[in-house]
């Protein structure tokens, strides 16, 4: 028989674990199912160590960077004390103890396994029924998808969550995909002294970033070293434990060849065996498919990385808001996807939000673009070493549609543009501010002063 409860949540990334356990606060009889870890890709296997990662590869290249700039300095790499933070700040080498305890402290039940919906308001985990009188949250997150590539299935590739963990680096890496997860990790390896080759279909690296992003990230990873073969297809993988890898590539091209190969060409939601059909929904869809409260059909809400919106932890938590305060019948404002920003952590860091010049174009738009370059700027001037950067804005309709933020904090400048996307703030008002000086974010002022048509 099934035990009736107010609220499921399946799926304690996290989205999931926000939901559960702001609900539980709530004091509603919440029970929240994982069937890994809690708190999901982030703190183990994405934002956190990844980024611990790469705070490590720049201070070695900011050590570079002393002899143009204070004198002189000497490093030498070591990946030691990287994995070792990892393991003991960041995942507690991989144990989700105090995750759990912290939801459970909040009054949420805990139970570990694998969910499915069997029904409308009813899951299964083992032989546990729960009937959810309130309704179900489906928070089961992505996962990487492997291309159908001839030999590659059987062999030890890495996706992120090997590289994340690795004790000892390897001499070489073939990296398959050029998004931000591959010219992140690609770069950081680089650093610390591993032969990188990065293999991407398209005709640049971060095809969903402004070309001339692409190109500064490019030069960026070549200057450390990296190889970069663009308009490349992978056509079979070949891997021996004495050879390692190697990555025959279409039109007669050389093979790449590592010790290792990490497959980062992209992640897909977690739909398949949930059950998804038994309360009317395609289980076999990419993700699932929310209004703009969250919800998926009566009873069903979805947050996170499976509602296909991106696969950004502050996706997941934006969508959890909305989702706990439509559960609890709160007022609020709905989903609002234009001022979406994203940021790949390379050195130079890449922002952006909102459309790019190609996607305002496509949708038939009066686009003006206002670009600059931010080594002129009087904040680049002064960095100097590492100044590389840009500052790009889209605007229609005499307001911003979409930006990017290139440089040394690039995700920082791009703070006040994901704000002006979002608000649409008129331009002449844009114009007219006062912006700091000297700042990076004040060559915003120089790209708003050259949009043209």
């Amino acid at each position: 028989m099934a035990e009736r409860v107010d609220v499921v949540v399946v799926g304690l990334g996290v989205g999931g674990e926000e939901v559960a356990g702001k609900l539980a606060e709530a004091g509603l009889a919440v029970v929240g199912i994982e069937s890994n870890l809690v708190g999901g890709e982030c703190p183990y296997w994405g934002c956190v160590p990844s980024k611990m990662m790469i705070r490590a590869g720049n201070a070695l290249a900011e050590a570079g960077r002393v002899a143009k700039l204070a004198g002189s300095a000497s490093v030498q790499p070591d990946w030691t004390p990287v994995a070792k933070r990892i393991r003991e700040e960041a995942t507690d080498d991989w144990d989700d103890t105090v995750a759990v305890d912290r939801f459970v402290g909040k009054g949420g039940r805990f139970v570990r396994g694998y969910a499915t919906v069997t029904g409308p308001r009813t899951v299964a985990v083992g032989d546990q029924t729960f009937e959810a009188t309130r309704g179900i949250v489906l928070a089961t997150g992505a996962a990487p998808v492997a291309p159908p590539i001839e030999g590659l299935a059987g062999t030890p590739y890495w996706t992120n969550r090997e590289a994340i963990e690795v004790e000892h680096l390897p001499t070489s890496l073939v990296v398959l995909g050029g998004g931000s997860i591959g010219v992140e990790i690609a770069q950081v390896f680089a650093r610390f002294g591993v032969r990188v080759t990065v293999v991407e279909a398209a005709d640049r690296l971060l095809p969903f970033d402004e070309p001339e992003a692409a190109d500064l990230v490019q030069a960026a990873l070549e200057a450390d070293g990296v190889t970069v073969r663009l308009g490349m297809h992978a056509t079979r993988v070949l891997h021996s434990e004495q050879e390692g890898f190697a990555v025959e590539l279409g039109g007669g091209a050389a093979a790449a060849t590592g010790d290792r190969l990490l497959v980062a060409t992209g992640r897909r939601g977690r739909v398949a065996d949930l059950g998804l059909e038994t309360v009317g929904l395609d289980a076999t869809a990419k993700a699932i498919d929310t209004d703009d409260r969250m919800r998926a059909a009566d009873g069903i809400w979805a947050v996170g990385d499976v509602t296909g919106h991106g696969a950004f932890t502050h996706m997941a938590m934006y969508q959890a808001g909305i989702a706990i305060r439509d559960i609890l019948g709160q007022e609020g404002p709905p989903a609002d996807y234009r001022a979406v920003p994203r940021v790949a952590f390379t050195d130079p860091e890449v922002g952006s939000v909102g459309l790019t010049e190609a996607e305002a174009r496509d949708r038939g738009m009066s686009v003006r673009v206002g670009q600059t370059d931010l080594t002129t700027s009087s904040r680049g001037w002064i960095h100097k070493e590492g100044n590389t950067g840009l500052i790009k804005l889209v605007a229609a309709d005499d307001v911003l549609v979409g930006a990017t933020s290139v440089g040394p904090m690039g995700g920082e400048v791009l703070s006040m543009l994901t704000l002006a996307v979002h608000a649409r703030v008129p331009l002449p008002q844009l114009r007219s501010m006062i912006y700091a000086y000297p700042t990076f974010h004040r060559a915003v002022e120089d790209a708003l002063r050259n949009l043209v048509k």
